[in-house]
């Protein structure tokens, strides 16, 4: 890759998108989003957002501060979202084009790591945050890191420095492009940091609460965001028959009515901005209450916003595959998130949430990562599709061999085509039995640790300027004195 075209290629899907909805069916659930923003509308707890939403003709009540957005306005405010853009990293090979029919695989984050032994978890040190760090900047695949990843912090850092200071090390180890949450303000700081490396940041700055609800600081952060002319990640997460119907069907509806929402306000803030769509969806666990976590619900719901936000014409990122219920790397574990990564990637997501996650947000692991990058090849190659032209059909060369005792085995055809055409495994078992008994009797999660060292010895990360680095220092201490004096330190 060279000069201006320099960036991550994702994978490019080559065929038709899986819908599972009707014509009829988009249209319902369309209008039905639009009446909920027309009749029942959002809480928008911000006075200038009330302000700015009015100016837009919006209906608002400043007691209660509902909004209810008019029809023409949700319309246009879609019209205003760039159908595909560019996102800047560290380093322009790693540069990002959202939209169209490319997807990028992403890292998903955990409260702490797991024992890989008795899959118990505890909270990470500083260096295993950073040895996860590389290893993600490793993978081929991995394109970039989701918010939080891959930690929530690590020991030693103050429960509201641990956003900053976690996207501090993704922006200090990996040259690869990023995202970051908001909590506690660190939007005033987190921006400044990402600005510091040279790069943008992806920030889901407009987090609905559920049911249609947008809180002071979601509105701030997004403002800020917008001042600093980076994408803005809209989001919401509705529990299906707790924060939204039960029915998949309508809780979509609901979800997608939140969703558009958010964009409004930051069309109507700053038109033609960057709208990346988010969002956390699932049924709840009735029995505990819990999230339902690898519920094929959730895939439903993706599968749906891919269909439907592409007809629209806004790139969206799905979650489907983000999490399993298993706390462990086996076979639930894969079951509950490679069929939901490759629905999603078959019927159009611009991104996939699916690095190193295991249980819920509670555990996150390199080696699953490493796993991961596995799937994420064999998925890219199916996305990829079958090339047929005359080369590939190779009507000629099957003349040419004929029955048996022929053989395709030496012909130049094979040598130049057999690598691009299967995905070939480096981390999961190929051997043959009597192969798997002499190399003593190794299974993935071996093979993961083995290349998980190898990184770790031989991967050399691109550094930031040692100017770059005192600047993003300077942030870091800015931070710490802004919340001793608020006396959360």
């Amino acid at each position: 890759m060279t000069g201006e075209n320099k960036l991550r290629k994702g994978f490019k899907r080559k065929f038709p998108p899986l819908e599972i909805l009707s014509k009829e069916d988009v249209e319902h659930i369309k209008q039905a989003s639009l009446d909920i923003l027309r009749e029942t509308g959002m809480v928008i707890e911000h006075k200038g957002a009330l302000k700015l939403l009015e100016e837009n003709d919006c209906i608002v009540d400043y007691d209660t501060m509902r909004v209810r957005f008019p029809e023409s306005l949700v319309q246009e405010c879609i019209r205003r979202c760039p159908d595909t853009f560019r996102v800047k990293a560290r380093e322009p090979e790693n540069d990002l084009i959202f939209g169209g029919n490319t997807t990028y695989f992403m890292s998903t984050p955990g409260l702490g790591t797991v024992d890989l032994d008795t899959w118990e978890y505890r909270e990470p040190t500083k260096q295993e945050f950073i040895d996860a760090v590389t290893v993600l900047d490793s993978l081929e695949h991995h394109d970039w890191y989701n918010c939080y990843v891959p930690y929530f912090g690590y020991k030693g850092v103050p429960e509201v420095m641990k956003m900053t200071m976690g996207l501090y090390q993704r922006l200090k180890y990996s040259s690869k492009f990023t995202a970051e949450g908001f909590a506690n303000y660190n939007w005033l700081f987190n921006f400044k940091l990402a600005k510091a490396a040279g790069c943008e940041l992806m920030s889901p700055a407009l987090m609905v609460s559920s049911p249609l609800a947008l809180s002071e600081f979601a509105v701030e952060a997004c403002f800020t965001n917008l001042e600093y002319g980076f994408p803005v990640g809209v989001d919401t997460g509705p529990v299906f028959g707790a924060t939204a119907p039960a029915t998949i069907a309508g809780s979509f509806a609901q979800y997608n009515a939140e969703l558009l929402g958010s964009a409004v306000l930051v069309q109507c803030k700053k038109p033609y901005s960057r709208v990346f769509g988010f969002g956390f969806a699932h049924p709840q666990n009735m029995r505990n209450g819990a999230p339902a976590f690898g519920n094929i619900g959730i895939t439903l719901n993706n599968v749906m916003m891919n269909q439907i936000w592409r007809d629209y014409g806004i790139p969206r990122r799905n979650s489907a595959s983000t999490y399993t219920n298993s706390k462990k790397i086996d076979y639930q574990n894969a079951a509950e998130r490679m069929l939901p990564a490759a629905l999603c990637a078959v019927s159009g997501a611009s991104s996939i949430h699916w690095y190193g996650g295991i249980y819920g947000e509670i555990t996150f692991h390199p080696v699953q990562a490493i796993l991961d990058d596995e799937i994420a090849g064999i998925l890219g190659r199916f996305l990829e599709g079958v090339t047929v032209n005359d080369e590939t059909v190779a009507l000629d060369l099957i003349h040419s061999v004929g029955p048996v005792p022929g053989h395709f085995l030496s012909t130049k055809h094979t040598h130049d085509w057999w690598q691009k055409e299967q995905h070939v495994a480096n981390v999961f078992d190929n051997l043959t039995y009597p192969e798997w008994e002499r190399s003593g009797k190794k299974d993935c999660i071996d093979y993961g640790k083995e290349k998980m060292k190898k990184i770790l010895e031989t991967h050399e990360v691109k550094k930031l300027k040692d100017e770059q680095i005192a600047e993003m220092d300077s942030i870091v201490e800015e931070a710490e004195l802004f919340y001793k004096k608020r006396g959360d330190l």
